[in-house]
């Protein structure tokens, strides 16, 4: 019969203890009334924007108490910037289907309509207000801008790939052109994102991305402006001018 020395003995009870003690750690109970908080505060977001969202009305919403909420979150701003960050309405695998044009057109077709029935699409521009002066917010509106560009980052990386743009085209600067008019209709101009305003996007989009970047003002002004040399051998218009007057008068 093989003995256990002491210490071999005294490392299994102490792990079962820890599980133990992980399982009992967490309580269903707190996991239940911390989501009713989170899907309140989103819901209250989506109703009414951040500017009169108050703990108070959290609390009435979801049913928990201000003192159980406050024992989570510090303030309002840890507890909205926390429930935003789950926000992941019709977050999708990329498409792969081959080409990058169909590749943008699943992608902005999807985007379309989540910025008309998605959550987060009432939200966002109440983040945007205050991350203009919070440096907490600013930092998640930028993974909320990161997580919405993520697919067409990876559509134009595998059309790099097929050789469909070139490599060291603009990504960031192309998924911005996609992108930003569809953000501008939302939430500024309110017009409609329609089938043929996503083709009109995708077209003009993917047209610039095989086109030369434009040369600094610099050079193009050097071929512009005539050098001296060249200058002081142009006649100049009123030398000429001049010589056909002579010449009338003489014949």
């Amino acid at each position: 019969m093989v003995k256990m020395s002491s210490a071999e003995g005294r490392a299994a009870p102490s792990e079962n203890a820890s599980e133990k003690s992980d399982k009992a750690a967490v309580d269903p109970r707190v996991l239940v009334s911390r989501e009713r908080v989170l899907t309140a505060t989103l819901d209250l977001l989506t109703q009414a924007g951040l500017g009169e969202l108050t703990i108070d009305d959290i609390s009435r919403h979801s049913g928990v108490a201000k003192t159980t909420i406050y024992r989570h979150w510090p303030n309002r701003s840890a507890l909205v910037i926390d429930a935003c960050s789950r926000m992941t309405d019709g977050e999708e695998a990329p498409p792969d289907t081959g080409s990058l044009e169909d590749d943008v057109r699943a992608i902005l077709t999807n985007i379309a309509e989540l910025l008309g029935t998605a959550r987060w699409s009432s939200i966002v521009p109440s983040i945007v207000d205050v991350a203009e002066h919070d440096p907490d917010f600013a930092d998640l509106h930028s993974r909320i801008q990161r997580r919405h560009a993520a697919p067409l980052r990876a559509a134009l990386d595998q059309a790099a790939v097929r050789g469909e743009i070139p490599p060291a085209a603009d990504r960031s600067a192309i998924a911005a052109a996609l992108l930003g008019p569809l953000f501008y209709r939302r939430w500024f101009s309110r017009e409609p994102i329609d089938a043929t305003f996503v083709e009109i996007v995708i077209r003009g989009a993917i047209a610039g991305t095989h086109q030369d970047p434009p040369k600094p003002k610099q050079e193009r002004s050097r071929r512009l402006v005539p050098s001296k040399a060249a200058s002081r051998h142009r006649p100049s218009r009123r030398r000429s001018a001049a010589t056909d007057r002579e010449r009338d008068v003489q014949s």
